[in-house]
């Protein structure tokens, strides 16, 4: 009796087999990385103290549009009268967009993850938050300030992401264990009159 080599037609199914499936693996839809989220770029700060008896207003403004880095920011501040109780209220914006991008709304609406903090040095100046999240912790997109007497000093305003809100002082406006990542810094002269 004979028998059959079949080391040789074994070898060949093999090969077709292990090659069909290369071939489909070739073939094989890729799934897409979805893209990389990028933060927004801030290119101005706009602060406006509205006289809560007179109504006028008071503009501090920040602009950087070109944003970090090329051409320095151009800083403009109104004086703002002594002794008196204003609505201060923030305005964040992409202006290196076209068109500009008003990012307020976009600040407002992930409020649980974002907020200002105000650090006044030298000036008769003090402010309070007058917004709060959902668990009621401050934002700082409107608030309460008071001027004193007259002199003057700067205000540094502070806008943090992704911070811990329940952190020790952070409620009060300390952003010492605040964390998170500071989105902008934006230090105006302050001329109390």
């Amino acid at each position: 009796m004979r028998r059959k080599n079949l080391l040789g037609p074994l070898l060949l199914l093999m090969t077709v087999a292990l090659m069909a499936c290369k071939k489909n693996e070739q073939y094989r839809p890729q799934t897409p990385t979805p893209p990389v989220s990028e933060e927004e770029v801030i290119t101005t700060v706009e602060v406006t103290f509205s006289h809560m008896s007179t109504g006028l207003e008071y503009v501090l403004l920040f602009r950087d549009t070109d944003g970090p880095g090329g051409n320095d920011p151009v800083i403009t501040v109104d004086g703002i009268p002594g002794n008196g109780e204003y609505t201060m209220n923030l305005r964040v914006l992409n202006e290196s967009a076209s068109p500009p991008l008003d990012l307020t709304a976009e600040i407002s609406d992930e409020d649980d993850e974002h907020q200002f903090f105000f650090a006044v040095n030298g000036a008769a100046l003090s402010i309070q938050y007058a917004d709060l999240d959902a668990n009621d912790h401050p934002v700082g997109l409107l608030n309460f300030a008071q001027t004193g007497e007259a002199g003057t000093g700067t205000l540094t305003i502070t806008l943090r992401h992704g911070l811990d809100k329940g952190a020790s002082g952070v409620a009060q406006g300390d952003i010492t264990n605040a964390g998170g990542d500071t989105d902008i810094e934006v230090t105006f002269p302050v001329e109390v009159l």
